[in-house]
């Protein structure tokens, strides 16, 4: 399910026009320069750009890690900086998931353990939290390895193990940075093949950042930034 046919759905994310400045006087930069971008559940797209170009900006404020500096944030079709301040931190527990270049898994944690984490933050009972840590490792196809610690598991399990962390809470997106930066040609496909497989089945929109063009051909729109500007939105591989 993608964006070409869902004409009446709402939008899992949408950025109107956002604008991103750090620093005052000289020291200004603008990170930003007014970025709209609709993300549609299911959706999966690359931002790729120079370095430089504000993708790590914008996918920080897509996160809610970063607050734009203007424009609108919409996410399930309600603007989270109208009104009074949102709580990020729970808005993020909820409806965000994050993977990284690094698997950042605890190296004294097994990987169902690691998996358990974000678990523990909302208050689900352990025996819930455990059939789903056993349930997201067995999608991700590591089940086998629950019970083993990062260092007895190889660059793609760990970010299998990872990829499973960050469906914990069953987010509404996932915010990939350079997830397949460190994996050769084989993995680093078998990653983005997983990530696809997540957005359409379980109707998950998926932002990846990288610079990896062998990734392409697995992505439904590539958004193109410079300069904190989108200069293209390639749809050509958009799900049919």
């Amino acid at each position: 399910m993608g964006m070409m046919d869902t004409p009446n759905m709402e939008y899992a994310i949408r950025a109107e026009q956002l604008v991103k400045v750090y620093g005052e006087g000289h020291t200004r930069v603008e990170a930003l320069k007014g970025v709209d971008l609709d993300v549609w559940p299911g959706d999966l797209l690359a931002i790729m750009g120079p370095s430089g170009s504000g993708k790590t900006t914008l996918l920080t404020i897509l996160g809610l890690v970063t607050e734009p500096s203007e424009g609108r944030l919409l996410l399930d079709g309600k603007d989270i900086y109208s009104g009074k301040q949102p709580n990020l931190a729970r808005l993020r527990r909820e409806t965000t998931g994050f993977i990284f270049q690094s698997p950042n898994l605890i190296p004294f944690l097994t990987a169902k353990e690691n998996v358990l984490l974000p678990l523990s933050l909302v208050g689900i009972s352990s025996r819930q939290a455990e059939a789903r840590a056993l349930d997201l490792l067995g999608y991700l196809g590591v089940a086998e390895r629950a019970d083993l610690h990062p260092s007895q598991l190889s660059g793609g399990e760990q970010q299998r193990v990872a990829i499973a962390r960050a469906l914990a809470n069953n987010p509404k997106i996932i915010l990939a940075d350079e997830p397949t930066a460190s994996l050769d040609t084989d993995r680093a496909l078998s990653v983005m093949r997983l990530l696809r497989q997540v957005s359409r089945q379980r109707n998950t929109a998926v932002l990846v950042v990288t610079h990896d063009h062998r990734l392409i051909s697995e992505v439904d729109r590539v958004i193109q930034i410079m300069d904190g500007r989108i200069v293209d939105s390639d749809a050509s591989h958009a799900k049919v």
